[in-house]
Order: structure tokens, then sequence, then C-alpha cells
């Protein structure tokens, strides 16, 4: 069993399907890949992702990314609102990303903190994207995260210190494509160090496609590329990879249940 712990099925390229989601969905479900988390990344695309998830063993999260610019801010009861829905199961993606956007630091911490606050009173956990704002983000998530629903922090690029820090406070790590990539030793020994039983696999699809697809537009089947990469990384079976990281993702989502299997 597989989880992919983070995509956007909305954003898919489905040239290779004929233009059918559902075509790209039973590819995954073909590889072994029993559940997807469709993550939002705004109010906008909200509706779509919701539509997605009535499919049996696809959830969806709402939220607002740190760099969706030009948006009109979902006041803290709109979002609330939203999360009450059966299939919603977590909040974000939100978060900090200074790499793009250090010029809006103030605006993306108020964004960060409603959400953390939303995230804290539905009790549900929050999906993290932090770039080059480490610090902030560990000290926003200490002030305002919830202890007991807590949160992953998604396609995980930052150090083993704040690795260690984000698990003190009840976090995942979850790690994508990228830890396959020839230039991610960093990130790989990340990986070696990191406990099974917090971390979470995710494709980010269509975003960073895993060695052996780079150059072609990531897809939730992907993940299994990424399991069986992590799992000759620390020594184990791709079957204890899934199992252990697919365990990890319904202790993590309470929320999400699956269905037909």
């Amino acid at each position: 069993m597989f989880i992919d712990s983070h995509c956007h099925l909305d954003r898919l390229d489905l040239s290779p399907y004929g233009g059918d989601v559902h075509a790209a969905i039973a590819a995954a479900r073909a590889a072994g890949v029993s559940g997807m988390l469709c993550v939002c990344i705004d109010r906008e695309n909200f509706p779509a992702v919701l539509a997605l998830a009535q499919q049996p063993n696809i959830w969806a999260s709402v939220g607002i990314h740190p760099l969706e610019d030009n948006v009109r801010e979902a006041t803290a009861e709109e979002l609330l609102a939203l999360t009450q829905h059966e299939k919603v199961v977590a909040v974000g993606e939100t978060g900090l990303d200074y790499y793009y956007a250090k010029d809006r630091k103030e605006t993306m911490q108020e964004r960060f903190v409603t959400q953390l606050q939303v995230a804290k009173t539905a009790a549900l956990p929050v999906i993290v994207h932090t770039r080059d704002a480490r610090q902030d983000t560990l000290d926003l998530l200490k002030s305002h995260a919830s202890r007991e629903a807590a949160g992953v922090l998604h396609c995980f690029t930052e150090s083993w210190e704040m690795a260690k820090a984000a698990m003190d406070l009840g976090f995942y790590i979850s790690f994508s494509g990228i830890v396959t990539f020839r230039n991610a030793e960093e990130l790989r020994e990340i990986a070696r160090k990191m406990p099974l039983d917090r971390m979470l696999i995710e494709t980010d699809s269509p975003y960073l496609a895993p060695v052996p697809h780079r150059g072609h537009s990531n897809e939730p089947r992907f993940v299994v590329d990424v399991a069986q990469f992590l799992a000759d990384l620390k020594g184990v079976s791709v079957e204890e990879m899934g199992q252990t990281t697919a365990d990890n993702f319904f202790r993590l989502f309470p929320k999400a249940k699956l269905t037909g299997c």
C-alpha cells in the first residue's frame, strides 16, 4: 500500500491520458497507490479540489499557499467553514517561502498564522510549505500550531536540525522526488537519519518528478518510485516503506478513511 500524501490532481498534465483525470487516478491505483491527498492552494481552486475528493480514497485540504498573490485573503471564519466537509482532512498548504518572496514576509506570516489558528480550531493537521524561512517557520509553529493535531512539513528540503525541531513539536516530515535528485545528498542524509514512524511520501505532482521520470510531468503513480528509493536508502523493503508511511499518514490525518480496501 502506498499513499501519495501531497498532490495537485487538478493541475496534472493529462495529455498522456487523453485529458481524463480519472485515467491518471486509475493508473496510480494500478501501481499500488491506495489513496491520495489532493492539496488546495487558494479559495479559487478549492471547488475543483473538493470535486476530485468525491472519489473513493481521495481526500482534500483547504488553504492558501504562501506564494499565491493577487488573491482575496480568506477570513478565518471562511476557511473554518470549508474544513467542515467530510472529505477535508487538513488545512493548507500554508507556510513561508522567503526564497521567492522576501518582500512579502509580513503578509505571508499573517496568512500562515490565520491558517494555523483555523487548523487548531478545527482540530485538523496543517500542511506546511517552508523554504529559506527555517527560524520564522519554527517560531510560528511553536506559538500557534496545535500540538495535538500538529501536521507535516511537506516536500522537505531543509536541515536535519529543523526536522528534529519540527518532530519535537509533533510534526511529520514528507519526502518528495527531490530526494532522488543527483544534487540532493544532504537531503538523503536527513532521510537516512529519519525515524520511519515520522516519515511520509509524496509526489507534489505535477511538479518534481523523481528519477527515473525526470523531465516528465509528475503524477501520483510515481510516489512508488519515491518509496522504492527511500526503502533502498534505509535498507528496508519497499513494502515496509509503503505500509509504514501509509500507517503514518492515517495516524496524522485521522479524518481520512480508506474504503473498499
